[in-house]
């Protein structure tokens, strides 16, 4: 019988502070460098003074989320029940998961990249592009979701199955390896004194990091091949009725987040895209800010997943709520932070992205309201992470839907009749305070059971 290595050290015996900083300071430096190069093709693009392709970028960002909505089902999903059977020390189910999950996000990349050529332009027109920003949204669209569609999706996949199985520093390693050299090619593509390809120079350069993070998941993968639990063989699939059901039901919470983050960041666009370009662009160098605590939370979220599900299937149900209070902790500090320093340090962030001065008037109070929202979102999401670990699917669901697309948009039409446009800017806060609240009650019902 073949004898698998699994590290259940950071699952079982490591203290609970070490184990979620094992696991999660990894994750949490991907994520930072995914925002790094996020940042640097925006401010490529804004050194080149034309506030329409920073515009064009920001239009095509709610189709880029929709790629890691579509990744996060067999992501989040498979690497959750993946975690789930290792707990259970069922390895042969912990493979099939690999397998369905794998080919599942294959399948579902394949689609996304067959087609966004059919509908682009009518996605783009719908989220707010003009005729100044369309072209070059549509250049930009080409090579991060018609070219880089698969990888995006199956970064996703395969990180997350790696993390899963304890490697958290592999899979941070292959995303953030990625991201620096999405960070070097930006000036050399991008830059007239260089390579002098605009904003397809940007999506070029996005679309390559990609693909170098996914041939080094499938190296790490490969190199543990003789006593890791990982496998992708197709001969698995023939299983894929008996688990595709839990892998969609776990990360369906997630997935549903993500695409209704697409629906309200799009909503959110349409409803600045009325008013000019330069409150376009603002609104896209906000958000880059903005991802910072987010994609901090993001990170620490992935990497006290497979902890929370590890414990709670194995029945540790006290090292699980230490490791979910722990991540809590962490999470909320870091977004108080960013808190402070946004708000009192806008206009030098502002002027770091863009000098014209009409930009940076709308990206300096657009900055100040939108990061109120950040200490809310900081508990929401391990909430989050905790009811998928525990495969509460409806609480999870309920707090997805709540932070994105089912308030906001209704608040969106409201909020900008009572203050135009920077009324749109408290709608995030207000979602996020709300979904808070219903996060915390729904942990007060899960202590009394």
């Amino acid at each position: 019988m073949r004898s698998y290595k699994v590290d259940i050290e950071v699952f079982e015996r490591m203290p609970v502070t070490r184990a979620v900083l094992v696991q999660s300071i990894p994750a949490i430096v991907a994520q930072l460098i995914t925002l790094l190069y996020n940042w640097a093709d925006t401010f490529f693009l804004a050194r080149l003074n034309k506030p329409e392709l920073v515009a064009a970028a920001t239009i095509v960002l709610p189709l880029y989320l929709m790629l890691t909505a579509i990744g996060n089902l067999p992501g989040v999903g498979g690497g959750s029940q993946f975690s789930n059977h290792l707990g259970k020390h069922d390895y042969t189910g912990a493979q099939r998961v690999a397998s369905v999950s794998f080919w599942m996000g294959i399948m579902l990349a394949l689609a996304c990249c067959l087609l966004f050529p059919l509908c682009g332009d009518t996605l783009l027109s719908l989220i707010g592009a003009n005729e100044r920003t369309l072209g070059p949204a549509r250049e930009y669209a080409y090579w991060v979701i018609t070219v880089g569609g698969i990888p995006v999706i199956m970064n996703l996949v395969l990180a997350n199955l790696v993390r899963a199985e304890g490697m958290a520093l592999q899979a941070s390693t292959a995303l953030s390896a990625g991201g620096l050299l999405n960070c070097v090619l930006d000036p050399i593509l991008i830059l007239p004194s260089m390579g002098n390809l605009g904003i397809a120079g940007a999506g070029i350069a996005t679309a390559v990091s990609n693909m170098v993070s996914v041939v080094w998941l499938l190296a790490v993968i490969y190199r543990h091949r003789q006593t890791g639990v990982l496998t992708f063989a197709p001969r698995l699939l023939r299983y894929v009725s008996c688990y595709i059901g839990k892998i969609i039901k776990v990360g369906f919470p997630s997935s549903v987040q993500y695409m209704l983050t697409v629906l309200a960041v799009a909503a959110l666009t349409y409803f600045v895209a009325q008013y000019n370009t330069e409150a376009t662009a603002a609104l896209g160098i906000v958000k880059r800010l903005d991802y910072l605590p987010l994609y901090f939370t993001i990170g620490l979220s992935q990497g006290i997943l497979p902890l929370l599900a590890y414990n709670h299937s194995s029945g540790n149900a006290y090292r699980r709520n230490r490791v979910f209070r722990c991540g809590c902790i962490i999470s909320f500090c870091f977004a108080v932070l960013c808190f402070a320093v946004y708000e009192i340090g806008a206009y030098p962030l502002a002027m770091l992205f863009t000098q014209e001065p009409m930009t940076v008037s709308y990206t300096v109070p657009f900055l100040r309201i939108q990061v109120v929202a950040m200490p809310f979102m900081a508990v929401c999401y391990p909430a989050i992470t905790l009811f998928q670990a525990m495969e509460r699917s409806r609480q999870a669901l309920i707090c997805s839907i709540l932070r994105k697309g089912v308030v906001d948009i209704p608040l969106l039409i409201v909020m900008n009749s009572l203050w135009p446009l920077f009324g749109c800017m408290w709608v995030q806060p207000i979602v996020d305070f709300t979904s808070m609240l219903v996060a915390l009650y729904f942990l007060f019902i899960l202590r009394k059971e």
